[in-house]
């Protein structure tokens, strides 16, 4: 899902719509951005906000009710991970989230000292924030459009100060709309939803089936829109279809969460398709980067160019394919006991020492 969101933001030359899909494609090219519009597009985001919010819990478990051992550790993991995301804008992709992951650790780490009932609480109340904020940006883009061409710099210097700026604009924005899924994911994790999802199936199943049904529903007028099924709608018209498509990806990313949860609570035994997949999941940080560096050298203008020629469809299939490679080398990993590089790195740089991939 993070491969297919992030490809066409790499496309050039085109006239782009909310969600920065080419409005000016063919009719297969609009048929897959309708669709990722609906299900891909501001979904993905929140299903990993709320597992990084999971992941918060589970590090912080294994530190023996230390509190100021466990606030020192996650803000030294978080200033990295703010460093990582940095010098993936600076050298390679402008809508990096490690950043906005970082910010949302050092700020929030407190919420982990919260009851559960303040946790959700103050997601509610975060949720009126964020319905603000993509009210503003959604006011922004029908006036004067999304970012164009971001990635299409004509050499590797020429593009650093415009992604740096993007990446400064975009992560503060970043940490507003990863806030409620992250405070969700705390919640979650102190009730195991995902470490026991057999105790939780029904739960589990409910949340997947209500969640992605209201992303589908709350994302099709805007994928209507960026698809010209509909044109020349008002802003009265088209900045709520974007509001609506926002405030349902949350719900979506939660149901995405919640679906794989239902699946493993009825895997008996993993075979290699999971065991892969899981292998992908444990070294997330190196594949991420690598998707990076695949479409630098695939789309941008000094490296492959095929940004100029191609559009939606086939950048979603290099995604596809991307991932698959992605996969591979993990389980690759897996099979020889490696870690990913960056992985070890974090790790490293956070705990002071090499871990392995299963601790």
């Amino acid at each position: 899902m993070i491969a297919l969101a992030h490809a066409h933001m790499y496309l050039s030359g085109h006239r782009t719509g909310f969600r920065g899909y080419a409005v000016d494609g063919g009719t297969l090219d609009r048929v897959v951005a309708g669709v990722q519009v609906a299900l891909v597009d501001g979904r993905a985001m929140p299903m990993f906000a709320a597992l990084f919010g999971y992941g918060f819990v589970q590090i912080a478990s294994k530190q023996a009710g230390d509190w100021p051992r466990t606030r020192r550790l996650l803000r030294r993991r978080s200033r990295w991970l703010l460093a990582f995301g940095f010098g993936h804008a600076l050298l390679l992709f402008f809508g990096d989230i490690l950043g906005a992951y970082g910010l949302a650790g050092l700020l929030l780490v407190g919420v982990l000292r919260l009851s559960d009932r303040a946790l959700l609480v103050f997601a509610g109340l975060w949720l009126v924030v964020h319905g603000a904020v993509i009210t503003f940006t959604g006011m922004q883009i029908a006036t004067h459009g999304g970012p164009v061409d971001a990635m299409a710099a004509a050499d590797p210097l020429s593009g650093v100060g415009e992604r740096l700026v993007l990446w400064g604009v975009l992560t503060p924005m970043l940490l507003v709309e990863l806030l409620v899924p992250f405070l969700l994911g705390v919640w979650a994790a102190r009730r195991r939803l995902l470490e026991e999802p057999h105790r939780h199936v029904t739960a589990l199943r409910t949340a997947a089936v209500i969640g992605i049904g209201l992303a589908v529903v709350g994302g099709l007028p805007l994928a209507l829109l960026d698809t010209q099924v509909l044109t020349g709608a008002p802003a009265a018209l088209t900045v709520p279809a974007y509001v609506l498509h926002g405030l349902t990806g949350l719900a979506g990313g939660l149901g995405y969460a919640a679906l794989v949860g239902a699946v493993a609570a009825h895997v008996a035994a993993p075979n290699r398709i999971i065991t892969a997949l899981a292998a992908c999941g444990q070294r997330s940080l190196t594949c991420y980067l690598l998707q990076s560096v695949v479409f630098v050298a695939v789309f941008v203008p000094y490296a492959g160019g095929l940004g100029t020629r191609l559009g939606t469809a086939a950048a979603s299939g290099i995604a596809v394919v991307t991932w698959l490679a992605t996969v591979v080398l993990a389980e690759a990993l897996r099979r020889n006991d490696k870690n990913g590089p960056a992985e070890w790195l974090l790790r490293r740089l956070t705990y002071g020492r090499a871990t392995s991939v299963r601790s």
